[in-house]
């Protein structure tokens, strides 16, 4: 972060007893009534780490990256040597030496995950839980029984450390945009209110990086031409947005900048995609790798469409070339599907297609797939481009998949070409949980 924004902390900072966030505004006034300020978003820090290091205490205080050819999380303590999940385990010990890799307790994860939200729903019915690790609450309706917004964030930051050992950071806020932006400045362990009114004062000092979907790829177009902070972005023109980042992805931006963000929490919402996504680090995109990577996240993506009853018509393709650039195709489809062999073949078609328009790109870094539009899954999906007794033998096949692993465990069965790969390298355990909201 730059240096205005370390003063404009610093001059509106007030001291909080558990970790070491700020507040914006003043937790001594009002009363006990909702403000604009009621959405919080609460954040595990570090939460796989963490979770280990409450498993074993003599890892605390030390860095450790839980996984060993590839890191799948670091400890506050590697990162700050530069450690970072999906780097290589070589890499990471260089940066680090005295870096210990731990391997991952999964079950732990999902069960210490569960109660976190489980505390969180004590405090008010309006959760979205949106990973494994995070999720909104919206408390207007709660002030009454438990205080303040700010309070109540204070209080489930204590239980989370007192009761079930981990630490959290949250941001309260008037929108979740802004709930988001403000728990990240608040880590590692610290609390930030963003009072209705203020919103500008506190964003316009912010990296544009710590904007929802600004990625190094966006961030580095946007350094290009100038646009560093969030007030940078604000004050640019529409016309200027969309000539960097295209007019879909350029309105999105200008208006976070504004902190023009009209969804509300939702409880209970259903996934409107579901998706998946592989880090290659620098590979030849050759056929091979393009059948074997997408076979591997379209079995993944279509089991869980497949386990949630649900099947999708929009195919969504990302492909990161070895310069971060990344492009994407999609394509809908006249029929729902869930076949994960269908879903294989729809996303090589248009992972063939990224590249052929980029002829000058030789190595990807990262291809990711995603199915939106979802419905209800039909008990037959007949799809492109196969006949419909073809398709009906794919969904038989995938179905008593879905039933061995099931009952022996997803290693127990699966298609060759994934199955023979070296995509094991992150286990299955690990994914199923950062995919899962």
């Amino acid at each position: 972060m730059n240096s205005a924004w370390f003063a404009l902390r610093n001059s509106l900072a007030v001291a909080i007893p558990l970790g070491v966030g700020i507040e914006i505004g003043n937790p001594s006034a009002g009363v006990a009534v909702a403000t604009g300020a009621t959405i919080l978003h609460a954040d595990l820090d570090a939460f796989y780490a963490s979770v280990e290091q409450l498993l074993d205490p003599t890892l605390r205080g030390r860095a450790i990256a839980v996984g060993g050819g590839v890191v799948l999380a670091a400890s506050y303590e590697a990162k700050a040597f530069g450690v970072a999940a999906g780097m290589s385990g070589r890499r990471a010990r260089e940066l680090c030496p005295d870096l210990r890799f731990v391997g991952g307790h999964f079950r732990e994860y999902q069960r210490l995950g569960d109660e976190v939200i489980e505390l969180l729903r004590s405090y008010t019915p309006d959760v979205e839980r949106i990973s494994i690790d995070e999720a909104f609450l919206d408390v207007a309706g709660s002030v009454h029984l438990f205080g303040r917004p700010d309070e109540i964030a204070a209080t489930i930051r204590r239980r989370v450390r007192d009761e079930i050992g981990l630490p959290v950071s949250v941001g309260v806020a008037t929108t979740k945009h802004l709930a988001k932006v403000a728990s990240q400045v608040a880590k590692p362990d610290g609390l930030v209110v963003v009072d209705a009114g203020r919103e500008r004062e506190f964003l316009d000092p912010l990296p544009v990086g710590l904007l929802w979907g600004v990625g190094p790829a966006t961030r580095a177009r946007l350094d290009g031409a100038g646009v560093r902070t969030v007030g940078e972005l604000a004050a640019a023109s529409p016309q200027l947005l969309e000539q960097l980042l295209g007019r879909l992805n350029g309105r999105k931006l200008g208006d976070l900048a504004h902190n023009d963000d009209p969804r509300r929490v939702e409880r209970g919402r259903r996934a409107a995609s579901m998706g998946a996504q592989a880090a290659l680090g620098r590979r030849s995109a050759t056929n091979r790798l393009l059948r074997t990577t997408l076979g591997y996240l379209a079995d993944r993506v279509a089991g869980r469409l497949r386990a949630a009853g649900r099947a999708g018509r929009t195919v969504t393709v990302r492909v990161r070339f070895a310069g971060m650039r990344s492009v994407t195709r999609s394509a809908t489809l006249p029929s729902a599907v869930c076949s994960t062999l269908t879903l294989t073949d729809v996303a090589v078609e248009l992972a063939s297609t990224a590249l052929a328009d980029h002829p000058g790109e030789r190595d990807v870094s990262l291809l990711a797939v995603s199915v939106s539009q979802l419905v209800d899954d039909a008990a037959v999906q007949l799809a492109l481009p196969f006949d419909g007794r073809a398709e009906v033998a794919r969904w038989a096949v995938d179905r008593a998949v879905d039933v061995v692993r099931d009952r022996f465990g997803r290693e127990a069965v699966g298609y060759a070409a994934v199955t023979l790969s070296d995509l094991g390298s992150v286990p299955d355990e690990f994914r199923e949980l950062a995919e899962r909201g």
